[in-house]
């Protein structure tokens, strides 16, 4: 696909999106395999090294981590509040370079926390810097493709997810193990400030990048004329059902892959069912496997949409019909809190981790295939202020639902969510139809 157009500088666009998508990810990702260690659960209990973890520390521990984990996820919702409108005025070149410097203080100043307050406190400001990476990704998008190539790019760079989550859980246990958790921290949050650079010294528009040919930037235009700069208020895209659908199928859906990162390690290590239990030893390769296969979903249902459209169906019907597959895909992960195969369990979830992945590579495509670019930053920007509020209601008592009745009822949930979420979207949205600028005029 790609060699039959004109020019391909647009796909190093995506794969600097992959690099800066890989890195926010890593660095988001640690502390959920920071928190097996039990060095650092004694130190933000306030404990000494000599006295036990026993059961009823680690459930009080667990519960505390649902509140660092949701005020994180607070403070990402108000960063899309904050960080789309900004992306959306100053542009994304400037925009993700501040949400990149923020999130990479944050993540090396966990290096120095000594408790919960200062862990919440770090943890609070990654949130608001990190919020700025998918609008950014998005809006970026809008402006370097097409409308048929989008869901695959989109696929593309979220792609990057996985891969950050595939070497935290590669590097992280190792850097904890050899040079203690505080490291993890340091050496990982160091990766932002050379993201930093690369981005600021290399990104640009289409049209004002010497890289890019007359044909491909013709290629890039083809399907919409240029769009004059628009400045509209949330209250006015929160007025249009296309906005409500990208918020609600985001409210319901991205909480389920906030609780995938957060308790997919404590679930191995101290899931009661499961044959064998996975340490910070043993972590590397079933996390390489279950986002490996995460990887090809997010590719692979990216592609899958783009080449229906391409067939000829519209981006109503390739759309819906591709999350009706990854939503389906979805319904096995009941049955991962039950078995007591490791290797089932790895099965099941790497299943539904990679149909999440699809889901949102088409998801993302809402915000740029229903509104203009000039906006497209802010409505991602509220449909992932949603997503984290629902992220925020499930952190907050997963702890104390693990403590209780175990993962059963999560995964429960897991399994069903995406159903509700198309049948909602379908009753907002029959019909996939454009907002126009005019119409935000």
């Amino acid at each position: 696909m790609i060699s039959t157009s004109p020019g391909t500088f647009r796909w190093r666009i995506v794969a600097l999106l992959f690099i800066a998508t890989t890195i926010n990810y890593i660095d988001r990702q640690v502390l959920s395999f920071t928190m097996t260690d039990e060095l650092f659960r004694k130190e933000m209990l306030g404990l000494s090294v000599s006295e036990v973890l026993n059961q009823e520390r680690v459930d009080q521990f667990r519960v505390e981590y649902s509140k660092v984990d949701s005020a994180f996820k607070f403070a990402y919702a108000i960063g899309f509040l904050l960080l789309g409108w900004v992306i959306d005025r100053i542009g994304t070149r400037r925009g993700f370079s501040l949400g990149i410097l923020v999130w990479s203080i944050a993540a090396v100043g966990t290096t120095f926390v000594q408790g919960l307050t200062g862990l919440k406190l770090m943890r609070v400001m990654l949130g608001l810097g990190e919020a700025a990476n998918f609008p950014a990704a998005i809006k970026t998008v809008s402006e370097w493709f097409p409308r048929r190539e989008r869901s695959f790019a989109n696929g593309l760079f979220n792609a990057g997810t996985n891969v950050g989550i595939i070497l935290t859980a590669l590097v992280v246990p190792y850097i904890i193990l050899h040079f203690g958790w505080r490291s993890s921290f340091l050496i990982t949050g160091l990766l932002g400030f050379a993201l930093l650079i690369f981005w600021w010294f290399t990104y640009s528009k289409p049209e004002r990048n010497r890289l890019v040919s007359a044909g491909e930037l013709a290629y890039i235009r083809s399907e919409a004329p240029q769009e004059p700069a628009e400045r509209v208020s949330w209250l006015r895209l929160l007025a249009y059902k296309q906005t409500w659908a990208y918020a609600i199928g985001k409210f319901l859906t991205d909480p389920i892959w906030w609780f995938y990162m957060a308790w997919l390690p404590d679930f191995f290590n101290s899931n009661e069912a499961l044959d064998q239990k996975l340490d910070l030893k043993s972590f590397g390769i079933p996390f390489l496997i279950i986002y490996v296969v995460s990887d090809a979903g997010s590719i692979f249902f990216g592609w899958l949409s783009t080449q229906l459209m391409l067939r000829g169906w519209s981006a109503n019907r390739a759309r819906k019909s591709t999350m009706l597959l990854c939503a389906l895909c979805v319904v096995p992960i009941m049955y991962a809190a039950k078995t007591n195969s490791l290797t089932v369990a790895i099965a099941l979830i790497s299943l539904a981790t990679a149909a999440h992945q699809g889901w949102s590579a088409n998801m993302y495509t809402f915000a740029s295939d229903l509104f203009p670019k000039t906006v497209t930053a802010s409505v991602a920007s509220i449909g992932g202020m949603f997503g984290a509020v629902g992220g925020i209601l499930l952190a907050r008592y997963s702890g104390d639902i693990i403590n209780a009745t175990g993962y059963y009822p999560l995964f429960i949930m897991a399994g069903g969510v995406y159903l509700l979420a198309l049948l909602l979207i379908h009753i907002v949205l029959p019909r996939l139809e454009p907002v126009t600028l005019e119409e935000l005029r």
